[in-house]
């Protein structure tokens, strides 16, 4: 908003009365004539600015009903039947709208909307205007000096102004309204005609109307935003825009202000102007018009968080102000904000694959170490079954019968009669390696009572051999399997290790214990293909103990001692 216009509604009044005394008189004349006329109109040519407001042409019959409705015809540019408008309706002109529409009484109208760039000469602020209310006015029509021919036909609505009782001339295009009143507010549309190739077009354009009120302000200006001691927040090191939206009462001269200052220390009498920009002004809503300032701190450094800033808007009747303060913005990084959501992803989907591709280990791990059996009550035939396969002994002493010592009284040292076992302890009192195969049954029955099943003894000959492991198996609380190569080369003994791992898998009373040899290692579980995947992959999470002739006293004692506790944890005594 310029001052300038509004020295030029204050004077223009008096070179608008000569015109506003002479259209009258003219005016009173031109109405008698045109009574009862009609003009030919059954084919008219219409050209639209693409985004400005377009009313199709109402057609003027002798009764005065002048409400019709034009709809578009199948030649138009999408090749199809297209929407219908009435004459007396506003709409922003598209290019989709190019194209013919006719009326029931078989009037033909051809509508053409022009981009803006093809104008050559537009300029947009003349499809707005501002009028002083109580004072002369003039409407220019948009692009009048783009063409020679100035003379235009001024509408409001779907009628001529020149029919309207108002006191208004027009002349070189503009349209001079001698006195503006707020019912002068709306949508203009002024016509000119344009030949082009033997063919006459109407080319019309819109201006926008408003009227505001021509006294002073008489009250503060209101500042919407920012709000009082109000905080915002910021990013050190980088630049902050301070906005201040206010609220201005017209004035017909402008002194409204708006400025932005820096309060040192939040001293306000230490104040500082603040770099701004141009102020933003928009359109004028119930009599007021809202200015925009905006300034601009390049780079926030702490310094900055200690003060205050203050919106100081001011006009003749006086001043409104509003001081917030900066405080720092805790920043979270971008990659925390997806990092973390896709660690998490990563982690559940890592787990899950564990989950699928260990399933098998991770619960024979759960019920053999975690899960007890619950067997109160439910009695077994056998306390344990004993799965091995005879090693031939390589020389005569070891076929000599193993005396081990008794194990019971108060009186017995365990650790020297445990030690006692060990077949490095001979009567000769020399080194000789008796098979594990053969010590296991004679201290578990003999020395410790518990009753075995052995397959070669307990299993009566005749019946199917897979039939009659899975039955040991089902009438003993244990199965111990004593692992040497011979064993893990023999396809019977495999065949009662993975009955009991399979077994192990569905139930929970039974207990599983291996015992690996000298002869074996777990390096066989790798090197021999024939074993079955099951029982590979069992090999190596089921709980073991390992067992070498060779080893010192104390190791074989160690052995016996976790061999016994295996037993005495599950089995009865």
């Amino acid at each position: 908003m310029q001052t300038g216009y509004f020295l030029l509604f204050l004077v223009f009044p008096i070179f608008l009365e000569g015109c506003c005394v002479r259209n009258n008189q003219k005016k009173g004349i031109a109405t008698v004539k045109s009574i009862g006329l009609q003009k030919d109109t059954t084919r008219l040519y219409y050209r639209a600015v693409k985004g400005e407001i377009f009313r199709l042409p109402c057609m003027k019959y002798v009764t005065g009903h002048m409400k019709m409705v034009w709809s578009r015809t199948g030649d138009s540019r999408e090749g199809h039947d297209g929407p219908s408008f009435e004459c007396d309706k506003d709409f922003s002109a598209e290019a989709k709208h190019t194209g013919t529409y006719s009326d029931l009484t078989g009037n033909f109208f051809y509508l053409q909307v022009v981009e803006k760039s093809s104008l050559g000469c537009f300029h947009p602020e003349e499809s707005w205007k501002m009028l002083l209310n109580a004072r002369g006015g003039e409407i220019p029509c948009p692009g009048r000096t783009c063409s020679n021919n100035t003379h235009v036909t001024w509408y409001k609505g779907s009628r001529a102004v020149s029919e309207q009782r108002r006191a208004s001339c027009d002349k070189n295009g503009l349209l001079h309204l001698c006195q503006v009143m707020d019912s002068d507010a709306g949508v203009y549309f002024c016509d000119r005609q344009i030949i082009e190739q033997g063919v006459t077009w109407t080319f019309r354009r819109a201006v926008t109307i408003t009227v505001i009120p021509h006294y002073n302000a008489t009250y503060h200006p209101r500042i919407v935003y920012p709000d009082a001691n109000m905080t915002e927040e910021v990013e050190l090191d980088q630049s902050h825009t301070l906005n201040c939206e206010v609220y201005f009462p017209f004035e017909i001269k402008i002194s409204a202000e708006v400025r932005w200052y820096m309060n040192y220390g939040g001293n306000m009498e230490n104040m500082t102007l603040l770099s701004m920009e141009k102020p933003q002004q928009s359109s004028m809503i119930m009599a007021e018009f809202a200015l925009t300032q905006r300034a601009i701190i390049k780079k926030v450094t702490p310094q900055h968080l200690n003060h205050t800033y203050s919106c100081i808007a001011s006009n003749i009747v006086g001043n409104s102000k509003v001081t917030i303060r900066l405080k720092r913005r805790i920043k979270v990084k971008w990659p925390s904000l997806v990092g973390y959501p896709i660690v998490s992803l990563v982690l559940v989907a890592g787990l899950g694959i564990i989950l699928h591709v260990k399933w098998l280990e991770l619960q024979l791990i759960y019920r053999s170490h975690f899960q007890n059996g619950k067997h109160d009550g439910d009695e077994k035939e056998f306390d344990a079954l004993l799965s091995y396969v005879w090693s031939p002994p390589q020389s005569a002493e070891e076929d000599g019968a193993v005396t081990p010592c008794s194990c019971s009284g108060p009186d017995i040292d365990e650790e020297a009669c445990l030690s006692s076992l060990n077949p490095l302890h001979t009567d000769e009192g020399k080194a000789s390696q008796r098979p594990l195969e053969m010590l296991i049954p004679h201290v578990l029955e003999d020395q410790w009572g518990y009753r075995l099943c052995l397959l070669e003894r307990d299993v009566l000959p005749g019946g199917a051999y897979a039939n009659d492991v899975v039955l040991a198996i089902q009438r003993s609380r244990m199965l111990i399997c004593v692992l040497s190569a011979d064993y893990l080369c023999n396809s019977n003994a495999v065949f009662v290790l993975e009955s009991g791992i399979q077994a192990l898998l569905q139930k929970c009373d039974l207990k599983l214990l291996l015992i690996w040899t000298s002869k074996a290692s777990a390096s066989l579980i790798e090197s021999d293909p024939s074993l079955p995947t099951l029982v590979q992959r069992a090999l190596k999470v089921l709980p073991s103990l390992d067992w070498t002739s060779d080893k010192p006293v104390r190791a074989s004692y160690n052995f016996w001692r976790s061999l016994r506790k295996a037993m005495s944890s599950y089995c009865h005594e």
